[in-house]
Order: C-alpha cells, then structure tokens, then sequence
C-alpha cells in the first residue's frame, strides 16, 4: 500500500519462474553500515540486524521485473487483464461470504464498500495470487542494488525487520510482489505498520492469513488518505469537435487544478451532473487504440492513487468497483 506499485508496481503477482541464482557485486559496504546503524538508532539489535541481511540473497528477477511494470502498458491492454468476469465472479463471492465485515469496515471507516472490494480484488484475486517473491529478499535487492529507488527499499527493509518483531511473524516466510507488499491487499512493511489494524480482534494484524484484517486495513488505509463516501470518484468528458482539453494530464502529482480548470464550452461531463467546480481536480488521459479517453479525476480518484500512484490502476479500481455495485444490488 502505498504500493509503490506502480512506481512501485505491485500487480505482477502471478508471474511465474525460479528466482534467479546471480551473484551481483557486492554493494557498497558504507550502505549497508549505514543501514545497520539506522536500525541500531531505531532501537533494534545491531548483531540481530547483520544477521538478517546475511540471510537476505540477491534476486535479479525482481530487478527485471521493477524496470517493466505493468502500468506501463496503454490502457486499452491494460484493463482486460483486471477486468474480468472471472474477477467479478470472484468478487461477488467475496462479497457474500464477508459481507457482515465489510458492511462494518464501511460503516467504521466511512469508505463505499465497492471500493474495498475492488482493490483487494485487483491486487490479489481474493487471496489467490499473494505473491511468490520473498519480502525479504525482494527488499534486500532493490535496497542495495536498484539505485533509482534504493533509499526508499532500504526503508521499506528497516520497517520489515520492526514489522516482523512487533506482529511475531517469520521473515523467512513472508512471500509477496516483486516490490516486497503482502497480503490479501498487498501492504509494503511501512503501510503494514501504520495502516493494518486488527479487525478480528485475534490479538495481531494478520494481512495475509486474515481476510477480516485485511478488509477492515484497506478500509483504514482509504480513511486515513481522506475518502468521501458517496462521492464521486471519476466523471467522463467529452467535447464539442473533438477537442482536446487544455490542462495537462495528470502525472502523479498533488492535486493543483480544480474542476473549473479543465471543464470549459468545449470540454464537458458526458453525463450531466451538478459539482463543484472549485473543488480539486485532475485530467486523466486513457489511451485507446485510435484517439485518448479523457476523464474528470476528483478527490476520491486521487485516493486510490495515494494506494498505487498509477492512474492505470486506480482508474481500473474504479470502473471494477462500478460493476461490483451493479452486480451486487442485482443479487
């Protein structure tokens, strides 16, 4: 969660192969000094610290896999891969057989029940598909030897070995995405540790044995990032002439225009409904096989972002949860 997903893509669960057996050059040794000390000044044992990264190997599939995420793919051979009848069918027997929780988690955390659904549904296939790379591991190789994001993975490594004492869980046994995020919701260890809340009342938060701690910890994660219920996620454009709109396309960043600064004469709701239009914005292109989609991203649009910062995927999020609802209220 806050899957990097995407930039820290997190969806290549399924990938299938043996974890490569390269050997890479030895990281710079000042690193993994600095390492150690940091976790020595967060309290940890230094002795217990080196040893749990001479446990840790080199894997050079999760290097190959960073440098081809999915979310690099256009959307029109991006969508079909995650909206499926298969995964609507299996959402709907998710929903059924933990509709009591989810009904609670959305009520508790005020977050559209569809929503949770969805983005479990999405990352996981319901707790088939957890991930087969270990977190440690994983995390290890994109911390020492993948330099575009090693501060951040080093991190995401520190938080692991906090983690695994404060929950009683085996590192050696933690299997996840290439991007070291676990569970039926796939948390990376920071999210794990500041958004996973025991929602089973077992005694620990257990993401990837516990769909009930999973439901009421991406409910959480999405309350904490400021979802609105009952609002609007995102809003379909269309134009007079086919006319392109003027703001730029939505990169990751925080929000800076609102609805005013990307609606005008010619660019307009494709279905009419009254919003706000001071109200933060953003434009999201979606790339079809002859010409772009534009849609209207609001707030709630921007918090599925805040889970994986891809559009792609929050975009795919949203029009999943549409046919949940839809299928759902039909039953």
């Amino acid at each position: 969660m806050r899957f990097i997903r995407s930039i820290f893509p997190i969806l290549a669960l399924a990938t299938s192969g043996c974890a490569s057996s390269s050997v890479p050059p030895a990281p710079e040794l000042k690193l993994k000094d600095d390492f150690i000390q940091q976790q020595a000044d967060k309290g940890m044992d230094r002795a217990e610290v080196q040893q749990l990264l001479k446990q840790a190997k080199f894997n050079q599939e999760v290097i190959d896999a960073i440098t081809r995420p999915w979310e690099a793919k256009p959307w029109y051979k991006y969508y079909p891969l995650f909206l499926t009848e298969k995964r609507l069918n299996a959402g709907l027997k998710f929903w059924k057989q933990h509709e009591t929780t989810i009904t609670k988690a959305s009520k508790q955390f005020q977050v559209d029940p569809e929503v949770i659904v969805a983005i479990i549904g999405i990352e996981t296939f319901y707790g088939n598909y957890l991930g087969r790379y270990s977190v440690l591991d994983s995390l290890y190789t994109l911390g020492f030897y993948y330099p575009p994001r090693g501060k951040f993975f080093r991190s995401e490594l520190g938080n692991l070995m906090q983690l695994v004492k404060e929950e009683n869980l085996d590192i050696n046994q933690l299997k996840g995405s290439y991007a070291g995020a676990m569970g039926f919701g796939q948390f990376i260890p920071s999210s794990y540790r500041h958004y996973a809340v025991d929602f089973d009342k077992s005694g620990n938060r257990d993401l990837t044995g516990s769909p009930v701690d999973a439901i009421g910890s991406v409910a959480n994660y999405l309350h904490k990032h400021r979802w609105q219920l009952g609002q609007p996620v995102a809003l379909q454009l269309t134009s007079a002439n086919n006319v392109a709109p003027k703001a730029k396309a939505w990169k990751g960043e925080r929000l800076k225009l609102k609805v005013s600064d990307i609606l005008s004469a010619q660019v307009f709701l494709k279905h009419n409904l009254d919003i706000d239009v001071s109200q933060p914005a953003m434009l999201i292109a979606l790339d079809q096989p002859k010409a772009k989609e534009y849609w209207l991203g609001l707030n709630n649009f921007y918090v599925i972002t805040r889970y994986n910062r891809s559009p792609l995927y929050a975009m795919a999020v949203y029009q999943f949860s549409q046919q949940l609802k839809q299928a759902h209220e039909k039953k």
